[in-house]
């Protein structure tokens, strides 16, 4: 498991001095964090999270898919801890569950899409979807 306390890639010096085996182990779980967002419709999903929780109704709208398909990349997301889900009566809420998730899809819309990511507001993506 990608240990979020470890910032060694970001300052590069400390990276250099830890032991092989630990390097090898770091960026096999950043390996595994960037394969759990290597899927358009994770990284989606993560993107409309970003403004709030979202009921799995409103992800399919959002997604325009059938709630099979986005049932199964929020399994997916769950399994790897990048969102957390609640019930409340008989639907589903979903959130981000970590914080490097948060930090990611930031950077992210920065570089691909061209805004600083104080422009991800609650209804950014409504107005586009």
């Amino acid at each position: 498991m990608f240990d979020p306390a470890f910032d060694g890639f970001a300052g590069g010096g400390e990276c250099a001095s830890r032991p092989v085996d630990d390097m090898v182990e770091q960026a096999q779980a950043a390996a595994a964090f960037l394969k759990a967002l290597a899927h358009e419709g994770r990284l989606l999903i993560l993107c409309y999270l970003s403004s709030g929780e979202k009921s799995v109704t409103e992800l399919e709208q959002l997604l325009g898919s059938r709630q099979a398909a986005v049932s199964q990349q929020l399994a997916r997301l769950r399994l790897e801890g990048l969102v957390t889900c609640r019930r409340e009566g008989k639907t589903i809420y979903y959130a981000l569950g970590d914080p490097r998730a948060a930090r990611t899809i930031g950077l992210m819309y920065e570089m691909f899409c061209g805004q600083p990511v104080e422009a991800l507001q609650p209804d950014a993506f409504r107005a586009s979807a």
